[in-house]
This record gives structure tokens, sequence and C-alpha cells, in this order.
């Protein structure tokens, strides 16, 4: 604005005119590209909020081309003083910063999306080109592969080179061979004998020999059958059983042990081992004095030989197998060798009363038939009767080892067909099966207040129970259902004996 002074009175009027008519023309001019700030009218918002604008084409002369331009994005960004951006941008005033921001307009971001996602599927997608390029390597990869010389030689080179070297690998068969040839070698020492017959059982029993003996009792696990029936070819057999009969323990032992490793399980082996007369020197070695490890392997390797075998459960009936037994049960007062003993009688009852059962093989074939038969010829209840048995077992549960109790349990409710009578008028057994019922509920009791498992007291409880059932089923003194007459006159199960 420029000021106008005036010296005269005259022209002060005319003065006056010229101030007031400049002072028009200055409020009267707009820059068309000026931000206006518009007033809120609409009294919801405050202060904090933002103001937007947009900014139309800047006509200004005031030189523009030299003004910084920003390229907007989807994003606001801030405007410093001396920076234009492009026509159609979105600009707004934050009220809160007091500072100017712009992004894309509506058009320019719609546009800019779709782009920016046509650009991001792009880069995801497979390129064809480069799709092409990776297949042709792989196949060139592939060529140099077959060209190039196998890593894997062939195995009658490989057995060439290890003859050379003195490394030549053996099978089975003539490892059984070498051992055999050791052993019956007269240069051969005792320990060496020992080495050679615990290498033969490893190669007839693998599987079980992983598993102890006393749990395994030859006939739960899967055994290397091919090896043993092997063995009996080459006349391994023979001086097996010459072991048997030696003067040495250790001998003695090892011979047992592989003798019932090549059975166990084993029809055809089960088959020779009886008509070489294996069974009598089983027989023969527990009737004469040995030595508690000898007679454990012996008796191992009896139960081998008879499980699932009547033809060798006949013979060994008629040979006075059971009065040995007897004896040898009578003589032992630690308990390992009763157990055993107990265990493989009634595996013996419980195979016979399995094949007997109607439904155990789907098709009644002619198989099933001659078992029956052989198994009909084997009369070991009533021999178990008449050796004394039904008093010898009960005599078990006088044991303190639970696993003891059990096999004698298992075997007294095995015997009652033929047993019956004598468990009746047993006030010893009556007063152990009472005494025993009270002392595992007892058990179960404190278990349960710690949280324990009592699966295996219950067990034996129901064990118990059942053979108890039996004893009193039919008594004039006991109602119709004994089973609930023993849980509620356990403590006047003793006197039961007297009235019969």
């Amino acid at each position: 604005m420029k000021l106008i002074f005036c010296y005269s009175g005259r022209a002060s009027l005319c003065c006056l005119f010229l101030v007031l008519l400049q002072l028009h023309c200055s409020l009267s001019q707009k820059s068309e590209g000026a931000l206006t700030v518009v007033e809120n009218t609409e009294g919801g918002r405050g202060v904090d909020e933002e103001e937007e604008v947009t900014v139309d084409d800047d006509d200004d002369d005031d030189g523009g081309g030299d003004f910084e331009v920003v390229q907007p994005n989807e994003q606001w960004q801030t405007l410093k003083p001396g920076q234009a951006v492009p026509a159609g941008s979105h600009v707004r005033l934050n009220l809160q910063t007091g500072e100017r921001e712009v992004r894309l307009g509506e058009e320019q971001l719609k546009y800019w999306t779709q782009q920016h996602r046509e650009e991001e599927k792009s880069r995801s997608s497979i390129d064809p080109d480069e799709l092409k390029r990776a297949m042709k390597k792989i196949k060139e990869d592939q060529s140099s592969q077959d060209s190039a010389p196998s890593r894997f030689r062939p195995l009658d080179e490989l057995k060439k080179d290890m003859a050379d070297l003195d490394l030549l690998v053996e099978t089975d068969v003539q490892i059984m061979r070498r051992l055999l040839d050791q052993f019956n070698s007269s240069s051969s020492t005792l320990e060496q004998r020992l080495s050679i017959l615990q290498e033969l059982e490893y190669m007839v029993h693998q599987v079980a020999r992983h598993i102890p003996h006393e749990l395994t009792e030859c006939y739960h696990v899967n055994l290397h059958v091919d090896n043993a029936q092997t063995l009996c070819a080459m006349g391994g057999l023979s001086f097996i059983l010459q072991g048997l009969n030696s003067s040495d323990v250790r001998f003695q032992e090892n011979s047992a042990l592989v003798l019932g490793s090549a059975v166990a399980s084993n029809p055809v082996v089960q088959v020779q081992a009886v008509e070489a007369g294996a069974l009598q020197t089983l027989l023969t070695t527990l009737a004469t004095t040995q030595p508690l490890n000898v007679k454990k392997k012996v008796l191992y390797a009896l139960a081998c030989l008879l499980r699932h075998f009547p033809y060798a459960q006949r013979h060994f009936l008629s040979h006075g197998g059971l009065q040995i037994l007897s004896e040898l049960f009578r003589a032992d007062a630690g308990g390992i060798l009763r157990t055993r003993i107990v265990t493989m009688l009634y595996d013996m009852i419980s195979e016979k009363e399995l094949i007997s059962q109607a439904g155990l093989d789907p098709v009644q074939d002619q198989a099933h038939a001659e078992r029956l038969r052989q198994y009909s010829q084997v009369s070991l209840q009533e021999e178990l009767m008449e050796e004394g048995w039904c008093s010898l077992v009960p005599q078990l549960l006088q044991s303190t080892e639970h696993d003891y109790r059990e096999k004698a349990l298992r075997a007294l409710l095995a015997m009652t067909p033929v047993c019956l009578d004598q468990y009746r008028s047993d006030g010893v057994l009556l007063g152990s099966l009472l005494a025993l019922r009270l002392q595992y509920s007892e058990l179960i009791q404190s278990e349960m207040i710690l949280g324990e498992e009592t699966s295996y007291f219950t067990e034996m409880v129901e064990l118990i129970d059942s053979l108890q059932v039996k004893v009193l089923l039919g008594h004039p003194g006991v109602p119709e259902h004994p089973s609930i007459f023993l849980h509620q006159n356990q403590e006047v199960l003793p006197q039961v004996s007297l009235w019969m």
C-alpha cells in the first residue's frame, strides 16, 4: 500500500478520497491459489480435528517453476514451505500441528492401489521363462548323474575284494558249521567250547535272548526258527545232549540253555529232540543232585520241549515226570523252582483246555481233530491228583512274594475239577485264602489313599474270591450265592472246613 501525504488544506479532501480508494483496492484483491480456513459451523468437532482443503491450479506469477514438487502417495506427508504438489492431490491443514499435509487424491489413490496390487501379483507369480530354465537344469543334472559311475559296487566284486583282505562275509550256516567244527576239535579248550555254546544260543534264539528266560518261559516270543533247524541238521543235538551229561556245571548249564532256545515254539526241532532222547536226559538231570542254576536252566529246556507238544507231554507222564517234579518241589525251600514248576503245570493244563474249546479254530479241519486226539491221550489232571499236587501247590501261598502267590492261585483254579474235594477238607488252604484276602483288601485301601494303582491287588482279590466261590459252591451251610456269603461272613470262613 502506498501512503500519500498532502500539504495544502484545499487538497485535503482530495487526498482523503485517494486514500480510501487505495485501501478498498487492496482489500478487494485475492490470490486464486491461496488457502482458506473455513469456520466450523457444525459445532461437533473440537480444536484437535483436522480441516481439509483442495488445491486447484495456481496461476501466480511469483516464479512457481522454482518450487520443489513433492510426489504424494497413499500416506499423508508433511509439506514444507516452498514445496508444490501435482494437480488433483489431496491437501489438508493439520490444526493440531499447524502443518500442511498431502497425499494422493481419491481417483489417484484408487489407481495407485490397483497398480500396486498388480505389481505384487506379478512378483508372486512364476515366470514361465524362469520355470523353463529350471526344468532344463534338472534334466542336465539327471543326465550328468546317469553318465557318472555308480557309487555302489556289485556284490561279487565286494566279496572278491574282501576275500583278498581275508574279510570274507559268512552266512549263518557257515558260522554254525565253523563253530561245530571248532567244538569237536580235540585242540579246543573247555573255555573255548563254553564260548561256542554261548554263540550258538545267540544264533538260535536271537529275539528272546534280550528277554529274561524266567519271563519268556520259551513260548511268549517269536524265535529264529531256521537256525535251530539248521543246527539240528548239522548234528548239533548230539553234542548238546552230551553237554548235559558233562561233569562240568557250566557246561551243563549252557547246553540246557542252547537246547531250550532251539526247541522253543519249533515243532520240527521238538520232534527231533524227543527222538534223540532229550526228554529222558532232562529228567535224569533233574533227578540227580545238581546246583540250583543248572536245575533252573534244565527246567527252562523241559518247559520249552513240552509246550504245545502233546506227544512229549504223554511221554513225560509215562517216564515219571510228575514224580520227579514233586520231589524237586518238596526239596526247594526258596520257592524259585517251585514257582517255575507250578507255572509249567498251569500252562500245560490251560493249553489242553483251550484246544478243547469249540471256538478255538474257526474251521474244524483235520489238523484240529488230530490235535484233539493227541491231547485226549494226555491224562495230566488225573496224574496231578494221584501224585499229591492238590496239597503241594497250596504250599506256595505261604510265600511272601506276590508273584509266587498269583501263580499258585491260578494253578489252584485250573486244578479245581480234580482237586475240589481236597480243597474243601484243607483247613490250612481255607485259612490262607482268608488271610490273603484280608491282606490284599488292606493293600487296596492303602493304595487308594495314596492315589496309587490298585489293579494288581484287585486282581489278586478276584482270584481269591473265585477260588473261594468254587470251594463253597454246593455246600449245605452256604446259601445259593456263595459270593454274597463270602463278603458278609469272611470271619467265619475257617469254620466251613468243619462242616465238610
